[in-house]
């Protein structure tokens, strides 16, 4: 079965790389372009994993994370957080608020394949143990 996956960014572009490159390795996907279209998005679905960036106009994605994992519906959805910023405490915030990775923009599909993959292995262990 197909994973769905939810990609909160700013950006058009970034938003069509998703589109057009995760369905060609298996995953279904949706984009919201800021925080709001994404708990929009929530509200009635929930998607396999969340791919987030972090630096938006609305809300910033570290902060959304920490609302996103205080609430029942949506506090195990994993978070893989993708950003142009590379800098140590954005990575250790990001992480400290619930990402389970981290991807550095720009992202190449390679790279995010490996991420998804490992994000859902650790899932499925979690549910076979």
């Amino acid at each position: 079965m197909r994973k769905n996956i939810l990609a909160i960014d700013d950006d058009a572009s970034v938003c069509d790389f998703y589109e057009r490159s995760l369905p060609l390795i298996g995953y279904d996907v949706v984009c919201a372009n800021n925080a709001g279209k994404a708990k929009e998005y929530l509200s009635s679905e929930k998607p396999d994993l969340i791919l987030m960036d972090i630096m938006m106009p609305d809300q910033d994605g570290i902060s959304l994370t920490r609302e996103l994992h205080s609430e029942a519906k949506t506090a195990n959805i994993p978070i893989l957080m993708v950003s142009g910023l590379a800098d140590a405490g954005t990575l250790n915030d990001a992480l400290l608020f619930g990402a389970v990775d981290y991807l550095v923009k720009p992202v190449e599909l390679d790279a995010l394949k490996m991420k998804l993959e490992r994000v859902f292995s650790a899932i499925d262990r979690r549910k076979k143990a």
